[in-house]
């Protein structure tokens, strides 16, 4: 039986972030992500202007006429959500965790995805695979995708990226745009996303709580490591202290940047202080400019 909180939560996401997709996202969706290529339609009569290579000799050979064949774009897509279900993304100060973050751009870019009938899959992970769902289409595969995040009680705390980048490179075998959701508080991926990223539309969505950037002045505090169980008296009061972990931080971010670039991939930053829309939308206001060029 499904507890009534994780009803509640589901109800509230799934009525936000359908009007969302609808009002916001829907035609920038469309215009930025490409099916699977060009699928035959018809043949129609020659006309002056059309490419020579279109003829369908064979065609034209039974008409007497010239025949040239006519393709549309084949549109329908996968789209599969990566979603890091390690420790730290059940940290949060702000509006939400970040798991929770994560659940809403989850639903909203499945919400985007079915209403151009395109199917939606899940893989969500720690540092192993704890959940694939299949790629399907319809409002109610989406819910469950979007239950499945929310409901879920991962097996393990830690972080590998390396494992979900490697199940979404084998058990998405057709080219699919791939959101991947993580804080990104890990390392040693760049290999395994690069061969990743080789076969599919990779987006890695960067989750961030304003407290993975500065240190609050509370004097001495005990901060503990949601993954390792480890724990750290800190001199909070202390600006070098602050200082020193502020820009050990962007470092980090950074550094994550730096291989996203490097492998030519889009990314986005959303962060549990501001509305997540804005940064989805410039996105793919982004991609659509580049797609005109």
């Amino acid at each position: 039986m499904i507890p009534k909180e994780l009803i509640k939560a589901l109800r509230k996401i799934e009525i936000t972030t359908n009007r969302l997709a609808t009002e916001q996202l829907s035609g920038n969706y469309t215009s930025v992500f490409k099916g699977q290529g060009l699928a035959f339609r018809e043949v129609r009569q020659y006309q002056p202007g059309d490419d020579v290579r279109s003829i369908d000799w064979n065609v034209s050979a039974r008409m007497n006429e010239t025949y040239v064949k006519v393709f549309v774009e084949e549109r329908e897509m996968t789209v599969m959500l990566v979603v890091d279900l390690s420790a730290s993304e059940s940290f949060g100060t702000r509006r939400s965790s970040k798991a929770a973050l994560a659940a809403e751009v989850a639903a909203l870019c499945a919400f985007s995805a079915i209403k151009h009938n395109d199917r939606v899959g899940l893989i969500l992970s720690t540092d192993q695979v704890e959940k694939i769902v299949p790629p399907m289409k319809g409002q109610k595969h989406v819910m469950r995708v979007v239950r499945e995040i929310l409901g879920a009680k991962p097996e393990r705390t830690g972080t590998d990226l390396t494992v979900a980048l490697e199940t979404l490179y084998n058990v998405a075998r057709r080219r699919s745009v791939a959101f991947v959701l993580s804080d990104f508080f890990t390392s040693g991926y760049e290999r395994t996303l690069a061969l990743a990223a080789a076969r599919h539309d990779v987006i890695p969505c960067m989750l961030v709580d304003p407290r993975d950037e500065e240190l609050p002045d509370v004097g001495l505090a005990t901060f503990e490591d949601l993954e390792s169980g480890e724990s750290m008296l800190v001199d909070t009061s202390s600006p070098r202290v602050r200082a020193h972990y502020a820009h050990h931080m962007r470092a980090l971010r950074a550094e994550h940047v730096k291989i996203f670039r490097k492998l030519g991939l889009d990314h986005v930053l959303i962060r549990t202080d501001q509305p997540y829309v804005k940064p989805l939308r410039d996105l793919f206001a982004r991609r659509a400019r580049r797609l005109r060029r």
